[in-house]
């Protein structure tokens, strides 16, 4: 009788002990063929342990290795995010590398567990109708190139499995696969999503895919091979894997990319629409497209939830303990973040002396709604509190911001700093030196840019609620924006700028934004993706697709929005400073891929040639 091996965790060693004078019964610690292919709670079952193991980059992913454990269940410190790799925000990490060096990331496991229910579902096909055979196999298709996705991202060719590998019942020789060329690993992700699409109906129960779920994911994953095919010649390292077609593209390839990107962002058209209950309040309205369980936006879902102990602690983690029950905040939206929406913010007069403010909540008048909405200004509230985010005092300023400036960071005699909320200012009542909730000079848990992420942060629930793995807000894994981006991007890539500027006018109308014209260029619509997709773990992957990161991240360092409050004029200015963590980043162009897991080479030499420079 074939088994599936997987062990049952719960009361397995009992279990043991119970069976082991009965010699002539199934072991009881592995589930059995008849027992998950004979009624749909066993498929359903089946498919529960594949999709919890999708390589969903979500709440408590964390892109880096260290610390033992898996980069996709790394526990409450949320703020490692790799938003603070690239510049979208500034975090603990403190290199590149602890991100592009990976985790050792090989899922053939699970891609196993796919493999096993190809196999064996359609042998037990009389048991079930023809619909639910076809939507399960469909759903494992997609899984299977989900999983595929997440690896060719990270490493370019790996091996392809199609079938169920058996040890002993196939020699080691057998088992030790070659790597296929990145090329046809991009071919398999899309043939496998036109399986899956074929096969599955139109809708599904959420979090649980359908054929327009693999159209998204589609539409995501040709977008990347097709950037890496136009791109990744002229901006990567040479080595033998790239000669010999496991890293790397040919040129050729990019235009059938690109035009199956568009064709799979086009299914979705009239299926999905981007949230829009509240256009009378729009930064209100994309507040809400994160947090609204019912948004026909969304495509694919993660659910958390307190009763199975799988909540998670964004809440705690994004904002400063002043604001929630327990945790703490280190990643913070950098000003470059902010200035994309519209350059400089309005902080310097034409003669270079600093805007001088009533308040710092002046500062975001005239903002896009949809920046408001990503971003915590100093100034804004949160449940009942303000961001009173404070540098230091002035006791008088002079001169212009670029003089001040000059001395990065200022250290004038008129200027006082504090590590601790609980300095005053001795000569204005009583006045705090820095807000509660910043800028410290020795407290990681304020801000050190000026400004707080917004985006899913759950504004509703108490702050008595907002404690570590007590937040139930649901990652969205892909979105109809999304879907509208990449179908812009592929669009102009393929020289339909009418269809490129349509859609991105969907998603800037929705955000309060300026509508795009004719004249818009491929770096109009990557920033329009780099502000729609804010924080949500696809910059970082984005500037490796269109070989930039090494341009980016050029012995980089990023700069925070300085509040600061004049005694003897009662107004705030803002500085334009280097952020306090005055971290340096550096991309080598190796880090395009990542290095093949050592562990996996030690067990396959065939895996051999690593990629370039690892």
């Amino acid at each position: 009788m074939k088994q599936l091996k997987y062990i049952i965790t719960i009361a397995f060693a009992g279990l043991l002990l119970a069976s082991c004078h009965k010699l002539d019964i199934a072991p009881l610690n592995l589930i059995q063929d008849k027992d998950v292919f004979a009624n749909e709670n066993g498929v359903t079952a089946y498919m529960a342990t594949i999709y919890k193991a999708l390589p969903i980059e979500d709440f408590y992913y964390r892109n880096e290795g260290g610390n033992g454990g898996n980069g996709f269940n790394r526990g409450w410190e949320q703020f490692y995010h790799p938003g603070a790799l690239c510049g979208e925000l500034v975090g603990p990490y403190g290199s590149t590398y602890d991100g592009a060096g990976g985790f050792g990331y090989w899922p053939y496991a699970d891609i196993r567990t796919v493999n096993y229910l190809l196999e064996n579902l359609p042998k037990n096909a009389a048991n079930f109708p023809k619909e639910k055979i076809d939507q399960w196999l469909g759903e494992a298709h997609f899984c299977r190139a989900y999983f595929y996705f997440a690896l060719v991202k990270r490493y370019g060719g790996i091996p392809i499995i199609r079938n169920v590998q058996n040890y002993p019942g196939q020699t080691l020789e057998e088992l030790q696969v070659h790597r296929d060329k990145e090329l046809d690993v991009w071919k398999f992700v899309a043939s496998d999503l036109d399986s899956a699409y074929l096969l599955m109906p139109e809708k599904s129960v959420r979090a649980r895919a359908n054929r327009y779920v693999a159209a998204a994911l589609k539409s995501r994953a040709m977008l990347y091979a097709g950037t890496i095919a136009k791109y990744g010649a002229a901006n990567f390292v040479a080595g033998d894997a790239r000669d010999q077609g496991y890293v790397g593209i040919p040129a050729s390839e990019a235009a059938g990319f690109f035009k199956q990107a568009w064709d799979a962002a086009k299914l979705l058209e009239g299926h999905y629409s981007l949230y829009a209950k509240k256009l009378d309040d729009k930064e209100q309205n994309y507040v809400d497209v994160f947090l609204d369980q019912d948004s026909p936006e969304n495509i694919l879902v993660r659910d958390y939830s307190l009763t199975s102990n799988t909540a998670h602690s964004w809440d705690a983690t994004m904002t400063c303990r002043y604001m929630t029950a327990d945790g703490l905040s280190r990643a913070y939206p950098t000003l470059e973040f902010v200035e994309r929406f519209a350059g400089q913010l309005p902080v310097v007069n034409t003669d270079g002396t600093p805007r001088r403010f009533n308040n710092t909540a002046e500062l975001m008048q005239g903002v896009e709604p949809r920046l408001l909405a990503t971003v915590y200004f100093p100034g804004a509230s949160l449940r009942g509190l303000q961001f009173d985010t404070q540098r230091g005092i002035y006791e008088h300023f002079t001169g212009t911001a670029a003089a001040e400036l000059g001395l990065n960071p200022p250290n004038g005699p008129f200027r006082h700093l504090s590590g601790t909320t609980n300095a005053l200012w001795p000569d204005d009542n009583g006045k705090r030196i820095i807000g509660f909730t910043g800028i410290s000079t020795n407290d990681d848990d304020r801000t050190r840019t000026g400004f707080y992420v917004r985006k899913y942060v759950d504004y509703k629930r108490e702050q008595s609620q907002c404690g570590l793995y007590m937040s139930t807000q649901s990652w969205i894994d892909m979105r109809y924006a999304e879907v509208l981006l990449n179908r812009a991007e592929a669009a102009f890539e393929m020289g339909n700028t009418t269809d490129a500027v349509t859609v991105i006018n969907q998603i800037r109308d929705r955000a309060g934004a300026t509508p795009a014209t004719a004249a818009i260029t491929i770096d109009t619509i990557r920033n329009e993706r780099c502000k729609e997709l804010a924080f949500e773990k696809q910059y970082w992957w984005d500037l490796r697709r269109w070989r930039i990161a090494d341009q980016v991240l050029d012995n980089t360092r990023f700069h925070a929005l300085m509040p600061y409050y004049l005694y003897d004029e009662k107004k705030y200015i803002f500085l334009r400073e280097i952020e306090p963590f005055q971290r340096s980043y550096t991309f080598e162009k190796k880090y395009y891929y990542e290095p093949l897991p050592g562990g996996e080479l030690g067990k396959n030499p065939n895996l051999y040639p690593n990629n370039p420079n690892f």
